[in-house]
């Protein structure tokens, strides 16, 4: 980054942000888990979701020029939303490439991160299944 911060500060940044949405995340889980149950993973799809609407709100404040992009995309952006949820990014990216007309592309997006993602989780699942024995 060419906007005067230093290396030290964006790390800083990161971590500041990694360790804030690592435990809001936790904290929703538990809440949601305590509430709901575990018959469903509630507590995942609404860090997903509402990971997705924040970095929607964060791009769209850097794209109208409303917030400077070296700080609050590093503390939120990748900090936050990246140890709150990746899925935000994979949300941002779909809709990016519809917005720009790109639908296969988009499309692509959704099939190959939901399936290749699930595939990744059964067959490391597995893996450790088969370690295990």
């Amino acid at each position: 980054m060419s906007s005067g911060i230093s290396n030290l500060a964006i790390y800083g940044f990161i971590g500041l942000g990694g360790a804030a949405g690592a435990c809001l995340r936790f904290f929703i889980s538990e809440i949601l888990l305590n509430y709901l149950g575990k018959g469903f993973p509630f507590a995942t799809l609404a860090v997903n979701i509402s990971g997705s609407l924040i970095m929607g709100i964060l791009y769209g404040l850097i794209e109208q020029g409303i917030i400077e992009v070296s700080v609050y995309r590093t503390l939120i952006g990748i900090g936050f939303l990246g140890a709150f949820t990746t899925f935000s990014t994979f949300s941002l990216d779909t809709v990016l490439l519809v917005q720009q007309g790109e639908l296969i592309k988009a499309f692509l997006n959704v099939l190959l991160n939901v399936a290749l993602c699930l595939l990744a989780a059964a067959l490391g699942l597995s893996a450790i299944g088969w370690l295990n024995k």
